[in-house]
């Protein structure tokens, strides 16, 4: 290709060719959507020998895949003489005059502009108009200024982020009985997304000065990633605590878990989300609502319930932060167990005898309930109260999975925590658990699923939270992932190094789960 570029690009740029190279870019070459994933899987195979694989190359004039390595789209080249194709996979344009890959400016924008769409929408999140470059924005190509030129050239010293940086951990001092504040705090700095989203300094405060529970988030950012050492002291988030969710005020000591949901509960009102997108359609989460907490924590959690004489079905979904598993030990009756007991392995799980993993926590809560004789409901189908099933599963997963081990029986006859060890893994398959899925469970048992290769649904483990102690008196800690594999334990203004087993035998209340293909660290 000569240095002017190809002169063969402008044989192509007539009537819509800007939309047509769209479509192909949105269609089979930048699949942000599981429809457009699904679209390129099928139709992208050569047109002559039917390989998925080989470079496969599409004719940018007319609708035809070939193979780059065995020199279909050649021959296609050559007999209809269209000289342009794209890569399928890169996005490269090549020229078969020039016989090269060839750079256009024009074309180069239209391929960025449809790179960043697709970035997006594989984030499934769909932001308003102050959030239009959101999460996924921080993953475009940076192309600084001039400006930036020069002051990059002018401080020649970088801070390097390498395997063994502290950036990011950071104690806080303890202010009286609030262990169960600051183990929250940890777990929600090391919150991936939730990081990007303040460090970019997305935040919009529509709120009065100094009140609102979110700029005081987006400061507590900043000080755990300035690179201080010191323990940091949060009395300003404190006081916003106690003024926002005065349940939570005094010195007394606090549910962590109760804090947990109270603290998103103010930022969720703080951010003073949207209700519908520019386009006019409703957020893409069970609250209808763009405010960065519920694009991250909200998930939509499915309940059927079935009359047992015409079985008819009512389902109603609704919107959940968090998801509360009964326990073994406790005064509801926990059934089953997972098959066997025999040291089998499930979702990652080390099954030794006897013991209870959280997947059996979770196939205890999507499993079938007989309602009984004391709680009819009215069937739609029967007109009249009938007995019936309900059986709870996912509809829709948020991108941080939170699950609360419920270790603090408060009954008219007795308060206790209780202690059952329960195995977590470090990865968690929820697909067995989804509404999806619920075909191929049949009556609470556990099939493992076919579709080995739906990543959408995995999980990785980022932060626990744990408590030791009594019901009357404990200390909460908190054990939070740094670079994807270390771990480190939060006791307050103490952070010391811990091990994988450290944190896999410890006891769990609460379980900080992220979506795997979201992660960037």
């Amino acid at each position: 290709m000569s240095p002017a570029g190809c002169s063969h690009v402008n044989g192509y740029k007539v009537d819509n060719w800007k939309q047509n190279l769209r479509v192909i870019y949105q269609c089979f070459v930048w699949s942000g959507t599981a429809e457009t994933r699904r679209r390129k899987a099928k139709s992208c195979i050569c047109h002559m020998c039917g390989a998925h694989l080989n470079r496969l190359h599409s004719c940018l004039y007319c609708v035809f895949f070939g193979c780059f390595t065995k020199k279909h789209i050649h021959e296609h080249a050559k007999n209809k003489r269209h000289n342009l194709a794209i890569d399928l996979l890169y996005g490269g344009i090549y020229c078969f005059v020039c016989q090269d890959y060839i750079y256009d400016k024009d074309m180069e924008q239209i391929a960025k502009e449809e790179q960043r769409k697709a970035w997006k929408f594989s984030l499934v999140i769909s932001a308003p108009s102050h959030l239009s470059t959101g999460i996924g924005e921080k993953y475009t190509t940076w192309e600084p200024t001039k400006r930036e030129l020069e002051l990059l050239r002018h401080n020649p010293k970088r801070r390097k982020i390498t395997t063994n940086c502290t950036i990011g951990l950071r104690g806080l001092i303890n202010l009286g009985n609030t262990c169960f504040m600051n183990c929250i705090v940890q777990a929600l700095t090391h919150t991936p997304l939730l990081r990007d989203f303040f460090l970019s300094d997305r935040h919009k405060c529509e709120m009065q000065s100094n009140s609102c529970l979110v700029c005081e988030m987006s400061q507590l950012f900043q000080e755990f990633y300035s690179g201080h050492r010191s323990p940091h002291i949060p009395f300003r988030l404190l006081h916003l605590v106690w003024t926002h969710a005065r349940h939570l005020a005094g010195y007394e000591q606090q549910d962590a878990h109760e804090f947990l949901i109270a603290a998103l509960d103010v930022l969720h009102r703080h951010c003073k989300g949207d209700t519908i997108n520019d386009n006019g359609k409703k957020a893409n989460n069970p609250n209808h609502c763009n405010c960065i907490i519920d694009q991250i924590f909200t998930g939509g959690l499915q309940s059927d319930v079935t009359c047992q004489v015409c079985h008819g079905v009512s389902t109603t979904i609704d919107p959940f932060w968090d998801i509360s598993l009964d326990l073994p030990g406790s005064s509801t009756p926990f059934w089953p167990l997972s098959p066997g007991g025999d040291g089998s392995t499930v979702n990652g799980e080390s099954h030794l005898s006897g013991s209870t993993t959280l997947t059996d926590c979770l196939r205890r809560f999507t499993r079938p309930e007989h309602l009984g004789s004391s709680a009819k409901i009215k069937c739609g189908g029967c007109h009249s109260y009938q007995e019936s099933t309900k059986q709870l599963t996912m509809k829709k997963l948020p991108i941080v999975a939170c699950f609360h081990l419920k270790r603090f029986e408060h009954s008219a006859k007795l308060r206790r925590k209780i202690t059952t060890y329960v195995s977590f893994p470090l990865e968690l398959d929820m697909t067995p658990f989804m509404a999806s899925s619920k075909e191929s469970r049949m009556n609470g048992q556990y099939q493992q699923s076919v579709d080995v290769l739906n990543n959408d649904n995995k999980y990785s483990l980022f932060a626990v939270v744990n408590h030791q102690g009594t019901l009357e008196s404990g200390h909460y800690t908190s054990f939070i992932r740094q670079h994807k594999d270390q771990w480190f334990k939060c006791d307050d203004a103490i952070i010391t190094k811990a091990s994988i087993k450290d944190v896999l035998d410890s006891e769990g209340y609460l379980l900080f789960y992220h979506k795997q293909f979201l992660e960037y660290e």
